[in-house]
């Protein structure tokens, strides 16, 4: 007699935050049989920029799954009664978590899941008959393949998440034989000493990573002898925007909006919106100026040099002097000058990570007019619901699709489909304002 080939419910591709928290929220559900997979050995969130006291810029609520199921198990409250720290997160009076202590809070919620499956990496989803089919390369500890494992699903919920982005001038520099230290912000902490040791630090960039690097190089520089720089092409340093009615966009009901909108309009609103999300808290951008105030004391040159409204468009390694050049342009005066430097943090950004492992789907799978992937109002690719795509769906969802607030949200959302009942309600209005005209009465 045959055994009968085990179809899930639902296959997570990629165990971050929010296939980490799509997970937690199906493991009580007797309905769904799920296992989700991810290449690396285990759960670790940006260990590069793992920079000592820096916090969430969202509050603990916006954990994994509390906005789904406050009386979860895998809470962030839970956790911190688990570890004994609950009266002293209390007692702390702020709403906003360590960075440290969420990816802590993550490896103790990835620690009592039995659906992860570490060292596989889809590597294509394919239909078989009523269902899809997922092929995995199995990684041995050091990377290399071992074998092919294959499962098979009703559902797939892709959450593989986004990878450093360089931009290509910095990009060719990278590791160059010639010495240059050219590294995204993602390897800061790792090579940190290196930087330090280079003389001068030029960070680029204008997010909330760019200002921590910069602060804590700052920290340094002076007993180090090291000179740190830092250039944006933004026009200043903006905070991220935290007033409530703003919060708001973070809604079900600005997705609606923003989700029906034209493709160009799409695009155009995301680059006009990045102080959203893409900003530095205000309390980093006050800490950065009081740090470089005491560095004026009693006369003292300043060991560094802001430049905004700065664009860095070409650079390049001068052998004879071992440093790097980078040519930089104004954006309001055209002006353009050279400045060189020892070593280059760019702080950067992120862009979704490859989907070709959907390409046996091609037929199936919706694409906008840039070859994204076209994501539904309710977050699926395909002509029939079943490819689900979690946090890299900020091109068609805008401000919700990274944050982390409204994973669980979406990961309600997505078991939804799968059950086709709602196991963890939706809240499908939130916000008190209006987002686009109301209709006519």
């Amino acid at each position: 007699m045959s055994v009968p080939v085990r179809v899930h419910d639902l296959i997570g591709i990629g165990i971050g935050p929010f296939g980490l928290g799509l997970a937690a929220l199906a493991e009580p559900l007797d309905e769904v049989d799920a296992v989700f997979v991810d290449q690396s050995e285990g759960f670790s969130w940006h260990p590069g920029v793992m920079i000592d006291g820096t916090t969430l810029q969202v509050p603990f609520l916006a954990d994994l799954v509390t906005m789904a199921d406050p009386t979860s198990p895998y809470s962030f409250l839970a956790f911190l009664k688990a570890t004994g720290r609950l009266y002293a997160f209390y007692i702390r009076e702020s709403f906003y978590p360590l960075r440290a202590e969420y990816d802590a809070y993550c490896r103790w919620v990835a620690g009592q899941l039995g659906s992860l499956r570490w060292r596989r990496r889809a590597v294509a989803v394919e239909e078989e008959d009523d269902h899809l089919l997922v092929t995995l390369a199995v990684l041995g500890p050091d990377g290399a393949t071992t074998g092919f494992e294959q499962l098979r699903g009703r559902h797939v919920a892709l959450a593989v998440g986004t990878a450093p982005h360089l931009p290509p001038a910095l990009a060719e520099l990278e590791d160059e034989d010639g010495g240059a230290a050219v590294l995204h912000s993602a390897q800061y902490l790792e090579r940190k000493e290196e930087l330090l040791g280079a003389g001068s630090v030029t960070v680029v960039g204008s997010g909330q990573s760019a200002a921590e690097v910069y602060r804590d190089l700052l920290a340094e520089a002076v007993p180090h002898g090291t000179r740190v720089d830092w250039v944006t092409w933004s026009p200043r340093f903006f905070p991220m925007d935290c007033t409530k009615l703003t919060l708001e966009m973070t809604s079900p009901e600005y997705t609606d909006l923003h989700r029906s909108l034209p493709e160009p309009v799409r695009d155009r609103l995301g680059r006009e919106q990045r102080d959203l999300h893409k900003g530095i808290s205000a309390d980093l951008i006050d800490d950065i100026h009081e740090r470089l105030y005491a560095l004026t004391l009693e006369g003292r040159d300043l060991p560094s040099q802001l430049l905004t409204g700065t664009a860095v468009t070409g650079a390049r390694w001068d052998p004879d002097r071992g440093e790097i050049v980078l040519d930089l342009e104004h954006g309001l005066t055209g002006q353009a000058a050279e400045r060189r430097t020892g070593a280059v943090v760019a702080a950067t950004g992120y862009r979704p990570r490859s989907t070709e492992l959907l390409a046996p789907l091609s037929a199936r799978i919706r694409r906008d007019g840039a070859g994204r992937l076209d994501v539904s109002r309710d977050y699926t690719t395909d002509d029939r619901g079943r490819v689900h795509v979690l946090g890299t769906e900020e091109h068609t969802h805008d401000v919700t699709a990274p944050d982390l607030g409204f994973g669980a949200w979406r990961a309600s959302a997505v078991l939804a489909a799968v059950t086709g009942a709602e196991p963890y309600p939706i809240e499908r209005r939130i916000a008190f304002q209006t987002f686009g005209l109301p209709a006519a009465h």
